[in-house]
C-alpha cells in the first residue's frame, strides 16, 4: 500500500493531484504548522494577458503567533479582494472552452461566509480530484488522532494504516533519513512530477499554474494530461 501527504495547498498546481494519482492513501496534513512567510496554502498562479496571475487569499496572522494550518481564519470583514480576484479570473479566462464548467465553484467558495482556510482549500481539492477522475482516498490529519512531527508523524501514518511505501516528491530525498523507514519496514519511493504540457491562453505556455487552469482549458481531459507518461 502506497501512502502519501501534503499541506492542504490553495488550488494546487496538478502535480499534486499527480501524487494522488500515484497512491492510495492520501493525508492532508491540516494540522500542521502555518509558515509565517509566504506559503503556497493561501496563494497560487493562474495566467492571463499578462503572464503570471497571483490569486492570494488574505488571513488572519497580525498577534497570534504560531497557527495551526485548521486554525488560520480568512480575512472576511471586507469582500473588496473577493471581487478583485473574481474580475481577475473572468478577464484572464472568459476565453477558455471550460470556464463556464468550472468558474462556479471559486466564485461560491470565494463570496461564500466561510472563514476557516482548510476548508476552502480542501473543497478545492475535493472537486479537482473528482474532476480528473482521481479515486484515491483522503484522510485529514486531524482524523487520525496522530501527534507527531517530521519524520515520526510519516512513519506513524504509515503503520497507523499498514502502508508498506511512503511516496514522496524527488526535492525530499535530502530531508528525509531513509534510516527511520527502514527500520519500520516502510519503503520510501520517489518521484518527479510531470511537466503537464496542455493548450493555454495568452501566448506562451507557463508550467505548473494552479489545476483550475488545466480544468479552465481542457475540461474533460484534464484527468488525462495528469496521467501522461506516468
Amino acid at each position: 500500500m502506497i501512502l502519501s501527504a501534503a499541506q492542504p495547498y490553495f488550488a494546487p498546481y496538478p502535480g499534486f493531484f499527480e501524487k494522488m494519482l500515484r497512491s492510495d492513501l492520501f493525508v492532508l496534513l491540516d494540522t500542521v504548522q502555518f509558515p509565517r512567510g509566504g506559503t503556497w496554502i493561501t496563494r497560487n498562479r493562474f495566467k492571463n494577458d499578462g503572464g503570471t496571475l497571483w490569486i492570494r487569499i488574505p488571513v488572519h496572522r497580525k498577534e497570534l503567533g504560531l497557527q495551526r494550518i485548521d486554525r488560520v481564519r480568512i480575512q472576511r470583514e471586507e469582500s473588496r479582494w473577493v471581487h478583485k480576484h473574481l474580475a481577475s479570473l473572468e478577464a484572464g479566462y472568459h476565453r477558455a472552452p471550460f470556464f463556464p464548467d468550472h468558474f462556479g465553484i471559486l466564485r461560491d467558495l470565494l463570496e461564500s461566509s466561510l472563514e476557516s482556510l482548510v476548508e476552502l482549500n480542501i473543497a478545492l481539492i475535493t472537486y479537482a480530484a473528482w474532476q480528473c477522475g482521481l479515486s484515491c482516498r483522503t484522510v485529514r490529519l486531524s482524523e487520525t488522532g496522530i501527534r507527531a512531527k517530521g519524520t515520526e508523524l510519516l512513519t506513524a501514518l504509515c503503520r497507523r494504516y499498514g502502508a508498506d511505501t511512503l511516496l514522496a516528491q524527488s526535492a525530499a530525498q535530502k530531508y528525509l533519513d531513509p534510516q527511520p523507514f527502514e527500520t519500520k519496514g516502510i519503503r520510501l519511493a520517489f518521484f518527479r512530477p510531470n511537466r503537464c504540457i496542455y493548450p493555454q491562453l495568452w501566448g506562451d505556455f507557463i508550467a505548473n499554474l494552479s489545476v483550475f487552469d488545466l480544468l479552465f482549458c481542457c475540461g474533460p481531459r484534464a484527468g488525462a494530461v495528469i496521467r501522461q507518461r506516468t
